[in-house]
């Protein structure tokens, strides 16, 4: 058994979402003619408000594209010292588009400091490059953007000319997380979107889709990010393909989201009560974990020998999605709980000082 908590990309495409694939009506989306494809920009652009979508190979490339559609050379974008556009995206708008990106401190939950935010914006000067474009993410390591975080940073960024744009990777964490009692996810993916003018929302993590994202946005906006996405090499074919199961996804994936996120607060309270053990996230459906004495890569290769996997670039990280259950969670507590019984602490000299205190 191979309980696999590494991401939520990890998800294999469901029997019945390999069915609407097969079944799926084919064009050529590069000539704009694939009725699967065109169908989906139409639904996920109603879906977030947004006059217009733009489907992608991946998230990377969308939030590329939606960047380098909003600014220009020499132009500047404000983001997160932390957020994925920004550390995890291989620097592709100052590669590929001589964007400049600001980077910012953020909190625990993501969130940077209005006040950091409004000094960061250049004023129209040579000697600067010109402050165009405010990047935020929700979910954010799991955590969700609260509202009225959201209003008052893209209200700022107005008041001073930018344009805001979301990394919503993960949005639909964030919806199902946030929407108010008997409130749809759908509706609360809009009021979110609601606060940006453009948004990359992906549909091959917690939606269980085997490949891509959707940049959405006004009209012109998206006329602009289609040649980039050409330039990018984004321009597929028959991708009516993809396009139906991020389709199948949007009818059956988004409400089941909340069962993820079940399962990420049974691991972290099963991990709370293991001594050494920090648990810094569970909103959704991501529970990252600080492990004392620098046990974290110990206790990786332990869980892998066990049937395992989790990834530990930013402190441990385990993600819940559809291909993990109840059983599987148990199944990795249970492995983390004896790992700490079977390897005593040690002190500086060597000494046993005790045991599962790591």
């Amino acid at each position: 058994m191979l309980i696999d908590l590494r991401s939520d990309t990890v998800t294999q495409p469901t029997l019945a979402m390999r069915e609407a694939m097969m079944a799926a009506q084919l064009g050529d989306d590069v000539f704009g003619d694939d009725p699967s494809v065109n169908a989906l920009q139409d639904r996920i652009a109603a879906i977030t408000g947004k006059e217009a979508a733009l489907f992608m190979p991946s998230g990377t490339q969308s939030n590329l594209c939606g960047i380098l559609a909003h600014c220009q050379r020499g132009d500047e974008y404000i983001v997160g010292q932390n957020a994925h556009t920004y550390r995890f995206e291989g620097g592709g708008a100052a590669v590929f588009g001589s964007v400049q990106p600001q980077p910012l401190t953020q909190d625990a939950t993501g969130r940077m400091s209005l006040a950091d935010i409004e000094a960061a914006i250049k004023p129209d000067d040579q000697h600067f490059a010109r402050t165009r474009l405010l990047c935020l993410e929700n979910t954010w390591n799991g955590n969700v953007m609260p509202e009225d975080y959201l209003r008052d940073a893209t209200q700022l960024a107005r008041k001073h000319g930018l344009a805001t744009h979301l990394d919503g990777a993960r949005v639909f964490n964030a919806a199902v997380a946030s929407a108010a009692p008997g409130q749809s996810a759908l509706v609360r993916v809009r009021e979110i979107a609601d606060h940006f003018d453009s948004l990359s929302v992906c549909f091959s993590k917690g939606l269980g889709a085997p490949v891509g994202s959707a940049l959405c946005g006004s009209r012109e906006l998206i006329e602009r990010a289609r040649r980039l996405r050409k330039m990018a090499g984004g321009g597929l074919r028959q991708s009516g393909f993809l396009a139906a199961a991020a389709h199948h996804a949007l009818d059956r994936h988004v409400d089941r989201l909340a069962d993820d996120h079940a399962l990420a607060v049974r691991l972290a309270e099963g991990l709370n009560g293991i001594a050494g053990l920090t648990v810094r996230s569970a909103q959704t459906n991501i529970v990252f974990v600080d492990v004392a004495d620098g046990r974290g890569p110990a206790l990786l290769d332990f869980l892998q020998h066990n049937g395992v996997l989790a990834t530990g670039l930013i402190g441990l990280r385990f993600v819940t999605h559809l291909g993990v259950d109840a059983a599987g969670i148990d199944h990795a507590l249970s492995c983390i709980q004896r790992f700490f019984a079977q390897t005593p602490r040690t002190g500086p000299t060597g000494q046993v000082t005790g045991s599962a205190v790591y």
